[in-house]
């Protein structure tokens, strides 16, 4: 713990979340928010079920939908699509980040570095325009499938 705060574990936060809605935090969701905590990186909905799978076998792909949902709106986590029609889930941050991915496999690689932010800032304050978001993405071929290493999707 620094400057004060006090860090809070998603899962505790979602369970407040959902008792606030009047919902129940049932085994399944906890699954799935394990799951989903677990793992770094951009999950389809396809990807995290097949993951909850291995934990628990009962849960449904529309159970994995609609946590996913929840968590969205409890502010845990984003969806994000980088085109081709695929929404994908990240872990929500405080920090913003932008993404490099690879068009034949599809890999995202989040990435941080001031000199964009600062390039970013300054631009608005050049052409007095006010942002309410942003989102940089860098589409292009990732090193492994440069070099034949990585399978095509």
């Amino acid at each position: 713990m620094s400057g004060g705060q006090v860090h809070i574990d998603p899962e505790t936060v979602f369970t407040r979340f959902l008792r606030g809605k009047g919902c129940h935090n049932t085994q399944q969701r906890r699954a799935i928010v394990s799951v989903f905590f677990q793992e770094e990186g951009h999950l389809t909905i396809d990807d995290l079920y097949g993951r909850v799978q291995r934990q628990d076998p009962t849960v449904g792909q529309s159970t994995v939908y609609r946590t996913m949902k929840l968590l969205c709106e409890a502010g845990l986590a984003k969806e994000v699509s980088f085109g081709g029609g695929v929404v994908r889930y990240e872990q929500a941050s405080d920090w913003h980040h932008d993404h490099l991915i690879c068009e034949c496999c599809g890999k995202s690689i989040e990435v941080v570095d001031p000199k964009i932010e600062a390039l970013q800032e300054r631009l608005v304050r050049q052409y007095g325009f006010t942002p309410t978001q942003h989102r940089l993405y860098l589409y292009g071929v990732c090193p492994d499938c440069l070099a034949g290493q990585s399978p095509s999707r």
